[in-house]
């Protein structure tokens, strides 16, 4: 699933016409042809980026191998992809410093991070980000794009942990070593230039669910909560017969039956979808750090984020939600050729910074 200058995506998808289908010399005036679910039409800057996506010959994601899917090409080479051809550089946007390290977590796991400062002289609020890919597929480097984008407009460190991932290691490793990358920020925060009582956490669709999942471990577990969530376009349920899951079903690059591979390639069996690490939707989210939730229109992801927002609030959470039409899931992380990205950006920012700020 959310990729490098990433940003993400991929095959271009035509929406479906809803036009007259029957002339009214057909029709008697009192009968009306059922309402189907029709996928939003991405907007002129998302079409091209699925046009590239597409124009690069993946194949169709839950009939390949977890192996073989995870050398698919992604939205973040589209988007490198449109700017090459629009002749803009491809380099990922500058930070004041990026260093990869592997950090030797509690768990006994060794976790491959990379570390983003930003310019200044700190010491710096720290993000804890972690990428998509519905556990199973991508890493930090795909998603390079998106910590670049927070370091610059919120002014944070950001630690972009990898994980490890289905089906070779299946639930809840990947939800235990983003527990762990937490841990270990906090302990180390000072370390980095950054300030140990400023550390949120932040993800895009898999790496949404972690994100949340880590702060709902913090609570249960006693250990000092985020100061807030950025959760964009996130996994928080199991059902796949939601509106936007009718609406988008083959949808590109995210449709319903890559979700279902995701889960059979994460989830040892049917009673993990019930876990409140997977289905958030369920979960006990009292206590909670304030959080900024972002979905996109064209996204089979968007009605569980949508209702997720709204029990973070019946739970008395302050949430900051907003969905962003005619774009797909994995925008986020594009702002170098999408504007709808660069104002998500700036949104989730916005959040980040009123609470370092508090």
């Amino acid at each position: 699933m959310n990729f490098h200058v990433n940003p993400h995506v991929c095959r271009a998808l035509t929406a479906a016409a809803v036009s007259t289908l029957f002339s009214l010399s057909v029709f008697a005036a009192d009968q009306t042809a059922p309402a189907q679910a029709v996928q939003a039409k991405p907007n002129e800057q998302m079409q091209q980026v699925l046009t590239e996506l597409g124009s690069m010959g993946g194949k169709p994601m839950d009939k390949l191998s977890a192996k073989v899917a995870r050398q698919q090409p992604t939205p973040a080479q589209a988007v490198e992809g449109v700017l090459k051809k629009e002749n803009k550089s491809t380099a990922p946007q500058p930070v004041a410093k990026v260093e990869d390290r592997t950090i030797q977590a509690a768990n006994g796991q060794s976790i491959p991070v990379r570390i983003y400062w930003p310019e200044g002289k700190g010491p710096f609020p720290v993000t804890v980000y972690f990428h998509g890919g519905g556990w199973v597929i991508a890493d930090k480097q795909v998603y390079d794009a998106s910590p670049r984008a927070l370091v610059n407009s919120a002014k944070t460190i950001v630690v972009s942990a990898d994980y490890r991932k289905g089906p070779e290691h299946k639930f809840p490793a990947a939800h235990e070593d983003a527990y762990q990358a937490y841990l270990w920020t906090l302990k180390n925060a000072a370390s980095l230039n950054g300030n140990p009582d400023q550390v949120a956490v932040a993800g895009e669709s898999a790496g949404g669910n972690l994100a949340m999942a880590v702060s709902m471990m913090a609570r249960d577990q006693g250990q000092k909560l985020p100061v807030y969530q950025l959760i964009v376009y996130p996994v928080a349920s199991p059902d796949m017969n939601t509106p936007s899951y009718q609406e988008n079903a083959n949808a590109k690059p995210l449709n319903k039956p890559m979700m279902a591979w995701f889960f059979k390639n994460y989830l040892g069996n049917a009673s993990d979808k019930k876990d409140p690490r997977i289905d958030l939707l369920h979960a006990n989210l009292k206590g909670l750090p304030s959080t900024t939730l972002i979905t996109a229109q064209i996204d089979p992801l968007r009605s569980e984020g949508e209702q997720l927002a709204k029990n973070l609030k019946e739970a008395g959470v302050k949430v900051e939600y907003r969905n962003y039409d005619n774009v797909t899931h994995e925008f986020f992380g594009m702002g170098a050729v999408l504007d709808e990205a660069k104002k998500a950006e700036e949104f989730a920012a916005n959040g980040l910074k009123s609470a370092f700020k508090g």
